[in-house]
Parts: structure tokens; C-alpha cells; sequence
């Protein structure tokens, strides 16, 4: 994997404009890891893609992530600041193609899910029934939240819940953190910033987007100083 340069990162913006979240999670990866096929990023499993999606962050924007939560409790901003780094797992071990679940008369066969599976889906029920392996009629809820849960524990990165405070009223609770929208809301933004300084250096000098682009973000920096003094 490699940090996308600047006309990678808009050409990844421009193509993820028109796509639905899971295929921009993939488009990120593709032109960021080109030696991995497209089918096997859409086959790995949502925690093993966003640890990727995670990676791919880090080289772009830094180790360092800032938000802003809404308390659940008093509606006030908690803002909060975390590091990639505490996301990641302790140990991260070779995942079996499948797992086995036997809870009451139910004996399961299934897998986790991948972003091919959520492209094709968008219910639980329908996303459950691509994972089993093993045929089944209706499952009671039991049975799947127990599935649900050997899904997170064997994937945790597929479903990660912030632990949070809120510095007004006191108030605690999780809230769920999704590296894939994150990551793009950041990138949407910067495509948008670069897209400017594009526009405000062609305007004054005449450059080509491409010419604009060749700069280093510090000579980009000087340009723009100057034009707006």
C-alpha cells in the first residue's frame, strides 16, 4: 500500500462522487494498492478492509484522528481525539473460512461478511443468509445476535464503538466509529480545498491543473500567499 499523490486523490474523489459507500471504501484501496485485485478486496472481510481503510488513512492524513460527537444525553459537541493506533487490535491472527455456532437446536456453519456481500444486500436477514453455509428455515433472535457476536469478536475492526464522555453533563456511553465514511468525509474535503487552490493559481498565473498539481504543497502554499496578499 502506498499514500496516493495528489492527482490520484482527486481522481479517486472524482470516480467516488458517484458511488455508493461500500464501492468507495474499495475504490480507495484499488488505486491505493493496485496489485490487489478488485475481487479480492471486495472478498476480504469488513474488519480486514477497513484495517486497510485505516492504514490508507494514516499514510494520507496522519496518525492523529479529531471528531465531533453529539451527547446523547444534553445534545452538547464532545469533541474527541484518538490514534489510528487505538483501534488497532493487540494481536490480529489468521481468520478461518468459516466459523461453527451451536446455541439451542441451531448447529451454524457461516463466514464473515465482505463488502461484496453488503453490495449485494441491504438487510440483515438477507446479509445472515449469504454468510450461512449450511441451509436453514427462520432463526429465532437469539440465535442471531449470538452469530452477530462471534462475528464481531472474530472481526472486531467490521464494528468499532467509541467509549465516550461528555465533559458537560457526565453522561457516558458508545458510539460507533465507520473508518470508511471517515475517511472519505477528510478526503471529500481536501479534494474540495486542492480544488480551489487549483482554481485561485490558474486564475492569477494561467497554469494548466496538471502544472498546478506538479508543485509541492509548499511552493502551492507560497503561490497562494502571494496571490492573496
Amino acid at each position: 500500500m502506498r499514500v496516493l499523490s495528489t492527482t490520484e486523490l482527486l481522481s479517486v474523489w472524482e470516480r467516488g462522487s458517484a458511488q455508493p459507500p461500500v464501492q468507495r471504501a474499495l475504490t480507495l484501496l484499488a488505486a491505493a494498492d493496485p496489485e490487489v485485485s478488485p475481487d479480492q478486496l471486495a472478498s476480504l472481510s469488513i474488519g480486514r478492509r477497513d484495517a486497510r481503510l485505516l492504514a490508507l488513512r494514516e499514510l494520507t492524513f496522519g496518525a492523529d484522528v479529531t471528531g465531533v460527537a453529539n451527547c446523547p444525553a444534553c445534545d452538547e459537541n464532545v469533541e474527541l481525539t484518538f490514534s489510528a493506533a487505538d483501534l488497532r487490535p493487540e494481536t490480529v491472527t489468521e481468520l478461518p473460512a468459516e466459523f461453527d455456532l451451536r446455541l439451542d437446536d441451531h448447529h451454524l456453519r457461516f463466514r464473515l461478511p465482505t463488502s461484496a456481500d453488503l453490495l449485494a444486500v441491504n438487510q440483515r436477514e438477507q446479509l445472515l443468509a449469504r454468510c450461512l453455509s449450511n441451509g436453514h428455515g427462520p432463526l429465532p433472535e437469539t440465535v442471531i445476535a449470538a452469530v452477530v457476536e462471534k462475528m464481531s469478536q472474530a472481526d472486531p475492526l467490521a464494528d468499532i464503538q467509541l467509549r465516550l464522555n461528555c465533559a458537560s453533563c457526565g453522561h457516558k456511553w458508545e458510539a460507533p466509529f465507520d473508518i470508511a465514511s471517515f475517511f472519505w468525509t477528510e478526503l471529500n474535503a481536501a479534494a474540495r480545498r486542492l480544488l480551489r487552490e487549483i482554481h485561485e493559481l490558474a486564475s492569477a498565473y494561467g497554469w494548466t491543473e496538471s502544472e498546478i498539481l506538479a508543485l509541492s504543497p509548499a511552493r502551492r502554499r507560497c503561490y497562494l500567499e502571494m496571490v492573496n496578499a
